[in-house]
């Protein structure tokens, strides 16, 4: 799996005066924004809430579609919600409950529960290559400049534009 962002549609309502931000794999994750950057940082924010709570309740993730186009940007969930997400899908790709992934790692059960829990996940760097390892997935991490939204480390680019745009508001 090269990434996980989810096309979000994003287009300027001038009744509004505000860009609105709809993901249509995601019904019901929307949000807006007062410039194209805030509504990407919007859009972060929603669909890293949307996706913790339909991972919380059990739900089934759904998988993100190659939708392209003129006002269509792909968006990826913060990195918090993200590695427990990839987490819970790699281990049931290889049939393995969260009891023999434990053991799997040589940790125990609540350890390995909470790397699959968005609101509990916080493992190293280190921590991170070893659990995806044990499941045989190399881990790789990207960094672009602002504005290549589709290959940058979720939250980055992202939280750079947020402040730049908020910053102009001052």
């Amino acid at each position: 799996m090269k990434e996980f962002a989810y096309p979000a549609v994003i287009k300027y309502d001038r009744g509004d005066r505000a860009y609105t931000v709809e993901f249509p794999d995601l019904p019901g994750c929307v949000t807006f924004g007062e410039t194209i950057d805030e509504a990407k940082v919007m859009a972060q924010e929603a669909i890293s809430g949307y996706l913790a709570s339909i991972f919380d309740r059990g739900f089934k993730i759904p998988v993100p579609s190659k939708m392209k186009g003129k006002e269509t940007y792909p968006i990826s969930p913060e990195s918090a919600v993200l590695v427990p997400i990839l987490l819970r899908k790699i281990r049931e790709e290889e049939h393995l409950n969260q009891t023999e992934a434990a053991k799997r790692l040589k940790i125990s059960y609540q350890s390995y529960q909470k790397f699959e829990n968005p609101k509990k996940a916080n493992p190293r760097i280190k921590t991170i290559e070893k659990v995806f390892r044990s499941f045989g997935r190399d881990v790789t991490f990207s960094v672009s400049p602002a504005g290549s939204y589709a290959k940058t480390l979720p939250g980055v680019a992202y939280k750079k534009a947020y402040r730049k745009a908020a910053s102009k508001k001052k």
